[in-house]
């Protein structure tokens, strides 16, 4: 099932842009490049279940954007980025110790994003923008951070596998989407915009035999996006 969602949402991706010549409106060859920040409040989908809070964590990266037409009111394009992503998740521990513990895992990040737009077409002006696509991730490197002293034996639900044990599988992918508002001006595009990302894989291993069927991530993220046109 989630191979499937993953499939989907990279066909979406090639419908969106590929050239339909019967369909076009207004052909368009505008290419953009910029940078992107933002933070990342994530958690893990964890089977059997560990009670949570929001992670909280930076992301950085670069973005590419390509418009190829105007369908009707509807602006089309193809938007890919490289980023650096922090996740991970932190516990909420409901015992009479007094424990604390937080993972974060650093990941390396290529969505590949359908961009529709809505709003002003040419010149400054503001637009109304949302992006889905796949996305791919791999990680770099994690760190778990627990307290002093440390209690694992008191946890009234008896889950503490995860304790310790480093990520089995550094190939993240899932699908991402999201949308905000951008603001088009004489020396570049000011992009502000949300996002949620549903992961379709696990970082455990999840066959039969393992503690874990279940262990991926999700984040929504809020960030910063700007964007200087190469090619009008």
């Amino acid at each position: 099932m989630h191979k499937q969602l993953f499939l989907f949402s990279s066909i979406l991706i090639i419908l969106f842009c590929m050239p339909a010549k019967a369909q076009l409106q207004d052909t368009r060859h505008n290419f953009s490049v910029g940078v992107n920040g933002g933070v990342n409040l994530s958690k893990v989908s964890f089977n059997p279940n560990i009670k949570q809070g929001y992670q909280i964590g930076p992301s950085v990266g670069l973005t590419a954007r390509y418009i190829s037409e105007k369908y009707f009111k509807m602006i089309c394009g193809i938007q890919a980025e490289l980023n650096y992503s922090q996740r991970g998740w932190n516990e909420i521990i409901e015992d009479e110790s007094s424990d604390t513990y937080h993972r974060t895992m650093n990941y390396i990040e290529l969505p590949l994003l359908a961009h529709l737009a809505f709003g002003k077409d040419r010149g400054r002006g503001v637009r109304f923008i949302v992006n889905l696509g796949p996305q791919i991730g791999y990680l770099i490197g994690e760190k778990e951070t627990k307290s002093s002293p440390w209690h694992p034996e008191m946890r009234p639900n008896g889950i503490t596998e995860q304790y310790g044990k480093k990520a089995e599988n550094k190939f993240d992918y899932g699908i991402i989407g999201g949308g905000g508002l951008e603001v088009r001006t004489n020396i570049g595009h000011f992009i502000l915009e949300g996002r949620y990302y549903f992961g379709l894989s696990d970082f455990f291993h999840s066959s039969k035999k393992d503690y874990f069927s279940r262990s991926a991530h999700s984040f929504i993220g809020g960030r910063l996006t700007y964007l200087f046109d190469i090619r009008k």
